[in-house]
Order: C-alpha cells, then structure tokens, then sequence
C-alpha cells in the first residue's frame, strides 16, 4: 500500500544556552578557503575571513564538507562535527586565515576573533596540525591572550600543534609562569575518522596532526567555569580509540610516558580499566604547576567573575565618593554600596555553585580626595576539584 512516511529529527535548531559562558572561537590557518554553496551569500573569502557559525548544516553550506578535496576543509570539517556533537548549543565563531609567510606565527589573528565577537569569547581552539610547539610559540600566543586580558577580553586557548614522532619526545619543560590562559592538546583518535584523515595525509613524509581539538574544545565550551573537563561522569570525549597526533596509541605508550607527559602539562585521552569510553587527561594550563592558574577550571572561574565584577563596578567610574567630614575617611555608606555593587557577581556565582566562597572589602582609611583612587580587597574560594581518591583497604575480624 502506498503511503507517506515522515521521521522526524532532531538538531535543526540548536538549544540556546544560558549565559556567555559557551561561546567559542575556532581558529586555524589555510592554504585555500572554503567555496560556498551558490545560494549562500556570505561565505568566506580574503576580506571575509571570520563567521559565526551554528550548526554543521551550515558549515557544509559554507562549503566546510566531509568529502572536500582539500585535506585541511576535510580536517576542518572533522573538528566542527566534533564540537557540535558534544555541545550541540555552542555560539561559535571560525575565522580561516592564511598561512604567515615563513611559518612566523604572530597570533594577531586571535585579537582579530576576539574583536569580531566583541569580546565574548570564552574559550578558542587554535588548529596547527603541521606546526610543531615551541618555547617561543607559547610566549608568543601567551602575549597576545595577555593583552586580551588588559583590554578587558579575556579568553583560553586550546592549541592543536603537530605531535612530533615520537610522542614521548615531545618537550617536557614548555610549561611556566605566565602561559596559564594556553592549553595544549596533543590527543588524537587513534579509529574512525581522524585515523583515516591522518592516513589520507598528502604529505606523507612529515604527517600532519588531525588533533583532537574539536572534542576537547566541545567539552570547554559545554563545562562550566568551575568543572573541570576531565571529569568522568560528565564529560566523556566519545572517541573510539585513544591516541596522540603522531599516530602512537595510549594503550602502547609505557605507563612512565603518559606520567611524563602528564606532569609536562600537555592534555591528551585516557581510559579507565572499569568503565569504557575516553576521558581527557586533566584540565592543565602550561602555567607553573604551584600557580593558582595551573587549571582550566580556576583561569575560566576568575576570568566570569572578572567580567561580572566589572560589569556592575565600571558604571560607577568618576562617581561621588563621600567623606566624613570630621576624620576624612570614606563614609560608611558609599563603601556598602560599592561593597554590595562588587558583591553582586560573586553572589550570583556562589548560587550557581561556581565559587564556595567570596568576600569584598574596602579599607576606609584610604586618601580618596589625594589620590582618587579606591582599592578593593575580593577574595574568593574555588570549588575544589577531586583529582584522586585514596582507598584504604583491608580485612578485619569486626567491624
């Protein structure tokens, strides 16, 4: 019997999330630009090098396809897929530019991202599948996050540079002070599409890294400020084989490798013997191991309460501060309202179960009249992360 049969889908439109705290950046340098779709008006071009872009439908329309003849749109395509499957919500951002001449990466391309989204991004994935990572890459790319920050345009990135062979050769020392807003991801599905995709590379001697960057940089932008993405229960990267950018794979590495490139900072798959699925190693910054900013978790919490505070403190720039007129110090009451002002961020945070603490403070012996400035003292506690259990164990003859 003839008939009309429909099934229906899910993904056209993609769920909104609450807050700014998704929105993402994706950044990679090209050889040649994706070719839109004749009907779409607005692809990508060499004076149109950055859009937003909300589902994978749209990127293919954008001419981003899974059968592109070019090796890299077909790795783009692989990393786009890979954050929309783990966070369907994501407000992403792509910007495609070309190539530095002589392979001198200045990183200005970030500011450019930043500034097209008018600051919003919160985190940003840098693809540099043929490019290996260096002392002065990460000096460089940590300047320019920095000057993001004074500006007022914080952000983390994660970097996907070329995994040079062997893995366990990969340096150990890039990690220190003042690189806690960069990330390196080093991890690569070892099946599936990213293995194929590292096969099918056309320059056979000296592959380039496909990276795991979509999957990592899907997890950041679905966690919030607080989490960490190497949590188990909440943030499996659904790959099918864990691997590294070389092509090596976690389960034929030495267990004193993976330690060693643990405790290098550099953030790559695991497994667990008990459950099945991969898991993101930790959530490292390549800052120093004792600084408070060594996490993603801590730089990303104290960057959303940065913002928040900002946004109800920069109203009262050139406001009236009143004295007391007999001892010259600020009145009481214009430092509960700033107090409180100051407050209201960290107060919203705490309730979302981003901060288990917080408190504000302003000394009023401060000179305001000489030097028209107010210093306020914000602590604030972190939400601790649980990174291992130790289980004492035994018998006994009661208990």
């Amino acid at each position: 019997m003839n008939k009309l049969t429909f099934l229906r889908e899910n993904g056209g439109i993609p769920a909104s999330l609450p807050g700014e705290d998704h929105i993402t950046g994706y950044l990679a340098y090209v050889t040649d630009l994706p070719t839109a779709k004749p009907e779409v008006k607005d692809g990508f071009s060499t004076t149109n090098r950055i859009l937003p872009i909300s589902s994978i439908e749209r990127a293919e329309a954008l001419g981003i396809t899974a059968d592109n003849a070019k090796w890299e749109l077909h790795v783009l395509h692989y990393q786009l897929s890979e954050i929309y499957r783990l966070n369907p919500g994501v407000l992403l951002y792509v910007g495609l530019f070309a190539k530095p001449t002589g392979g001198n990466y200045t990183f200005a391309e970030l500011k450019l991202l930043q500034r097209y989204a008018e600051g919003r991004l919160r985190q940003v994935g840098i693809y540099l599948g043929d490019v290996a990572v260096t002392a002065s890459l990460l000096t460089t790319l940590s300047g320019v996050t920095d000057n993001l920050s004074v500006a007022s345009m914080p952000l983390s990135v994660l970097l996907a540079p070329k995994v040079t062979s062997p893995v366990s050769s990969l340096p150990a020392n890039l990690a220190g002070s003042g690189k806690s807003r960069v990330s390196v991801v080093i991890a690569q599905d070892g099946e599936g599409v990213a293995a194929k995709l590292y096969t099918a590379d056309a320059n056979k001697t000296a592959k380039t890294s496909v990276s795991a960057l979509g999957a990592f940089l899907g997890i950041l932008s679905r966690a919030k400020v607080h989490q960490s993405i190497a949590w188990v229960d909440q943030f499996p990267l659904g790959l099918s084989l864990a691997g590294f950018g070389d092509g090596t794979l976690l389960r034929d590495l030495d267990e004193a490798v993976i330690d060693t490139l643990d405790k290098a900072h550099y953030l790559f798959a695991v497994t667990y013997p008990d459950i099945s699925g991969t898991y993101a190693s930790d959530s490292h910054t390549m800052d120093d191991a004792l600084s408070d900013y060594a996490f993603l978790e801590r730089v990303r919490t104290m960057d959303k309460a940065e913002r928040g505070i900002r946004r109800y403190l920069v109203g009262k720039l050139s406001g009236s501060i009143y004295m007391d007129e007999t001892t010259g110090k600020i009145q009481s009451h214009s430092i509960a309202y700033l107090e409180t002002e100051a407050n209201r961020a960290l107060e919203d945070m705490a309730k979302a179960g981003e901060l288990s603490g917080y408190r504000v403070y302003i000394d009023p012996e401060q000179d305001v009249l000489a030097s028209s400035k107010i210093e306020i003292i914000i602590r604030s506690v972190p939400v601790g992360v649980a990174r291992k259990f130790v289980l004492k164990i035994g018998y006994t003859n009661k208990l």
